[in-house]
């Protein structure tokens, strides 16, 4: 972007910042981008995209919770029926990790500090995008990997998943 007075306003992803990224990410904000901005990261969504540990039962991102409330967009692209989401997406919700599985564009309002997850796309037949934000500057996270089955737990590659702002999880 070019310097002018507002211009610093207009930002880029920068995949540099964020050599590990395994999606194709179109935005990622938070307080280190950009002072005073909650943390949001928007991403396609791609039929080729396997979610950690694949067809694992309870694979994906493990359980976990947040210090800030956090919102999940699910965003379907046909313009011919945009609550299709053209995927199947596994959520796990609360401490007994009751499943859900989305089919249809959505948003899942996650309170703070509640347990969430595995997350998983399970199917996808046509591109979609997928929004995070948490309603805070910086993006938390403690695990409950306790949670999960432990043929899961001993399967999983934990450095995948670091806590965050929390410390240990255990």
């Amino acid at each position: 972007m070019a310097e002018t007075k507002y211009g610093k306003y207009f930002i880029e992803y920068d995949p540099s910042r964020y050599p590990n990224e395994r999606r194709p990410v179109m935005a990622r904000m938070e307080s280190g981008v950009m002072e005073g901005s909650h943390f949001y990261l928007i991403h396609w969504m791609m039929p080729d995209f396997a979610a950690p540990l694949g067809d694992q039962p309870m694979g994906g991102h493990p359980p976990h919770i947040h210090r800030d409330a956090e919102l999940l967009f699910h965003i379907g692209t046909n313009p011919e029926d945009p609550m299709d989401l053209g995927a199947e997406v596994e959520m796990y919700m609360g401490p007994e990790l009751e499943r859900h599985v989305i089919n249809r564009t959505c948003c899942i309002y996650i309170p703070p500090n509640f347990i969430h997850a595995p997350w998983r796309p399970l199917k996808t037949t046509r591109p979609w995008i997928f929004i995070e934000v948490n309603q805070g500057p910086d993006h938390t996270e403690k695990s409950y990997r306790q949670l999960l089955p432990k043929e899961v737990r001993e399967n999983m590659n934990w450095a995948m998943w670091p806590d965050e702002g929390y410390g240990s999880p255990d």
